[in-house]
């Protein structure tokens, strides 16, 4: 079967979200809630989706399931409802438990078994941490429903080591075995997880504190960040001492970029320096022709997905434009290097060091009304 959404080359995840998306609301594809943008769409026919899981094997078999709680998986739950009231118990992190099937739900979806969630990261998370538990392994089989339409020609190499993959695909009217060679997720890659995360999920905490005394390396990804600004920060001067020998001299670079109450937005944009209380390095990375329909829960959705998450972001919609602070040069490049040729709604955006513009915006523009400053 054709997929009824076709996808350009060179696609990104977020163009993938954004045409399913935009696809069942103009087709009427789906139920409460509406829009179905940054969801896990409740599709039309959700519920003879969710039915075909009762003709699994993996199903029959299965003696724990584990359901996420998005609004289209309410058939697979009500399946299972009467074992969730008979058996159903807390499982501690230490609890000896092996979960046999695992029910997920997706933005879009091939039928090799990549799959695509709404940008959060939240079910690959979830599942890395049931492989941290021990709660999951390679005999558990994976789950997704959708909407025929929300089958699509997902590229390969859009698919990071994090990404969970599935096994079986239920639509309204088709079961999909997807026979996926890819390797799921093998535990938390801690590189990926960020302070905001660790927030928002408590119990990355206590996993982060037992992978540690194993002996695993649990640096965040923020964390990381300013061992590698440090890193290229600071440089090691030998000199003659009084005896003789040689001792170390630690230099400091000078400092860059950096924003503060009194900063002017021409300042940081041209990289003037600021000089602050605490030695830092912040180089901001320009963004423009930004679509003016975008969200800026939608550009860090994009952001994640291109491992470009920064410091702060100056948000400046009306003007089609932001300003992405990061920690130093290095990290202010990659991230330029990773949103090259970044497309959103068919506008090619324009991604730089902020610091190439100087003298390219008047003072006008610079006096525009304040931006909108938000961490991430």
């Amino acid at each position: 079967m054709e997929p009824a959404i076709k996808l350009m080359p060179g696609v990104s995840k977020w163009d993938i979200r954004q045409k399913v998306w935009d696809y069942m609301e103009e087709n009427d594809l789906a139920n409460f809630p509406r829009p179905v943008h940054h969801r896990i769409p409740n599709f039309k026919g959700a519920y003879e989706a969710c039915s075909k899981i009762k003709n699994l094997d993996s199903f029959i078999k299965t003696r724990e399931v584990k359901v996420d709680p998005d609004k289209p998986l309410e058939g697979v739950r009500l399946a299972t409802l009467q074992g969730v009231k008979d058996f159903s118990v807390p499982v501690r992190l230490d609890a000896k438990v092996h979960v046999d099937l695992v029910v997920v739900g997706s933005v879009a979806v091939s039928d090799k078994g990549w799959r695509i969630g709404k940008g959060e990261g939240f079910a690959d998370l979830e599942y890395a941490m049931m492989v941290s538990m021990g709660a999951v392994d390679e005999n558990t089989v994976v789950v997704t429903t959708v909407h025929d339409c929300q089958l699509l020609d997902i590229p390969e190499e859009l698919m990071d080591d994090h990404d969970l993959t599935v096994d079986y695909i239920l639509t309204p009217t088709q079961v999909i075995k997807t026979d996926c060679k890819r390797s799921k997720p093998q535990g938390i890659i801690w590189s990926k997880v960020d302070s905001e995360m660790m927030e928002k999920i408590p119990i990355l905490k206590s996993l982060q504190f037992r992978e540690k005394k194993a002996g695993k390396d649990v640096t965040l990804r923020d964390e990381r960040l300013v061992e590698k600004k440090e890193r290229q920060r600071m440089s090691v001067v030998r000199k003659p001492s009084a005896r003789g020998g040689s001792t170390a001299k630690i230099k400091t670079n000078p400092i860059e970029v950096t924003r503060n109450s009194e900063a002017s937005e021409e300042e940081m944009e041209s990289g003037c320096k600021v000089q602050l209380n605490a030695p830092s390095r912040v180089t901001a990375v320009y963004m423009g022709n930004i679509p003016q329909s975008l969200r800026v829960s939608e550009l860090k959705i994009i952001l994640r997905d291109h491992n470009a998450l920064p410091l702060r972001l100056n948000w400046q919609g009306a003007q089609h434009r932001a300003f992405l602070d990061y920690k130093d040069e290095v990290t202010a490049e990659e991230a330029v290097t990773s949103l090259a040729g970044l497309s959103i709604s068919g506008s090619m955006i324009r991604v730089e060091l902020a610091r190439s513009q100087r003298g390219n915006r008047s003072r006008s523009q610079t006096t525009e009304e304040p931006s909108k400053q938000l961490l991430v």
